[in-house]
């Protein structure tokens, strides 16, 4: 059921909040500085505060006012329905200017809760009401200010919008805890790839090569020396088109994800007895694949390790290169030049331990950062709709452990 069938009460918008305009008679020139948020400085996601760049005011010709404690929500295509949006609680001074792109709300009666509206327009449901009533020409369409101001919104009593924005800020908050870790562990995997890279682990003196510093015992290879392409036919691979969301064997291509897709075509099976690395020869992505999957059409370079490499180390050691981008041009020669370190076959496999790890701890994050979304869009719709109450929440395993045994 949509949101927006809910069988509750209903308001509008702009019958609590107001779009906020400077007051007149305020001369922003008398003030030396100004925070300034440009719509890269406006998050996604559920984060709160933009970043503010601090501007001369004399230097500010054009920009939307906003106050502190305003909801800035994007209004200009895609960006509003990827949820680009703000709720500014620390502001240097009393007021600040953003990019035009944006439309500032507050609360024009008592006992409102920004927070949940804020909230309440990250909701699928609500982004799509609004996106159908975009104005303008294909590709800068905007939300009209009269749109967001007669959007439905819940009749909710001022204590019960606090206790169910008090319930959602504690996921929202869980989830960028999650989102931190994640970056930490990410930064430690990168901070090991350097050391070990370099040092190893045995304790070795150093010796200068093409690559910097390496163990005295090393060898340093070049890419073409280190992989042998993989051999198959051509007419399995899948054109993006040919992709289904679900399906039996995962399509492996050269974005970001490991994962771009499904397929039920069994001819389409690419099967290797040893481990392959799937080198994006446009996106410079490098991927470690050691299941049966289909692979995409457009620009997937599969690879085999060569002798003497242990396949995860080789494929560790192929992510840490610097691949200089060429725009949307094959890089493979680029990268065939470049070179690679070789230690021993035993110390490549402590060296996989030791990073394979850390990349265990990034996904754990990533995890549960992916369930803790998931229970904020849940919950943010039963709450809406009066499926669950505050009241039968229990939320108290999110709080982190300080708050929870401080006094």
């Amino acid at each position: 059921m949509s949101l927006l069938d809910a069988d509750i009460a209903w308001t509008r918008v702009g019958d609590c909040y107001a779009i906020t305009k400077k007051p007149h008679g305020l001369n922003t020139k008398t003030v030396a500085e100004i925070p300034f948020a440009a719509m890269e400085a406006i998050p996604q996601g559920g984060a709160y505060e933009p970043t503010f760049t601090l501007k001369e005011a004399r230097s500010i010709n054009s920009g939307t006012y906003f106050e502190r404690g305003d909801i800035l929500v994007s209004k200009i295509t895609p960006s509003f329905e990827n949820g680009k949006q703000a709720l500014v609680r620390a502001l240097p001074q009393a007021f600040g200017y953003a990019t035009t792109e944006v439309i500032p709300l507050r609360p024009s009666v008592e006992g409102q809760d920004p927070r949940l509206l804020f909230f309440y327009l990250l909701h699928p449901d609500i982004r799509h009401y609004v996106a159908e009533r975009m104005e303008g020409s294909t590709g800068r369409q905007r939300v009209p200010e009269d749109v967001l101001l007669d959007l439905p919104v819940p009749v909710i009593a001022p204590q019960e919008q606090t206790a169910m924005a008090d319930a959602l800020e504690t996921i929202q908050s869980a989830v960028a805890s999650e989102r931190t870790a994640e970056s930490a562990a990410q930064e430690l995997k990168r901070a090991a790839m350097r050391e070990l890279f370099t040092r190893g682990l045995r304790g070795e003196a150093q010796k200068e090569t093409e690559i910097g510093l390496v163990p005295e015992s090393w060898d340093v290879l070049a890419v073409s020396e280190s992989v042998t392409p993989f051999r198959f036919e051509r007419s399995k691979q899948i054109p993006k088109s040919g992709y289904s969301a679900t399906g039996r064997w995962p399509v492996v291509d050269q974005g970001q994800q490991i994962i771009a897709g499904y397929t039920d075509d069994e001819q389409k099976i690419i099967t290797s007895k040893k481990p392959l690395i799937i080198f994006g020869d446009h996106t410079r992505a490098f991927k470690y694949v050691d299941f049966e999957f289909a692979l995409g059409a457009d620009g997937t370079k599969p690879l085999l390790a060569a002798d003497g490499f242990h396949p995860k180390f080789l494929f560790f050691a192929l992510s840490a290169l610097d691949v200089p981008s060429r725009g949307y041009n094959r890089h493979y020669k680029v990268l065939a030049e470049k070179r690679v370190p070789k230690p021993s076959v035993d110390e490549q496999q402590e060296i996989v331990a030791i990073l394979d790890a850390i990349d265990r701890k990034i996904d754990l994050h990533r995890q549960k950062r992916a369930v803790l979304e998931e229970l904020f869009k849940a919950l943010l719709h039963k709450l809406m709709t009066g499926e669950i109450r505050v009241d039968q929440l229990d939320l108290s395993a999110l709080t982190p452990i300080e708050e929870r045994t401080s006094p």
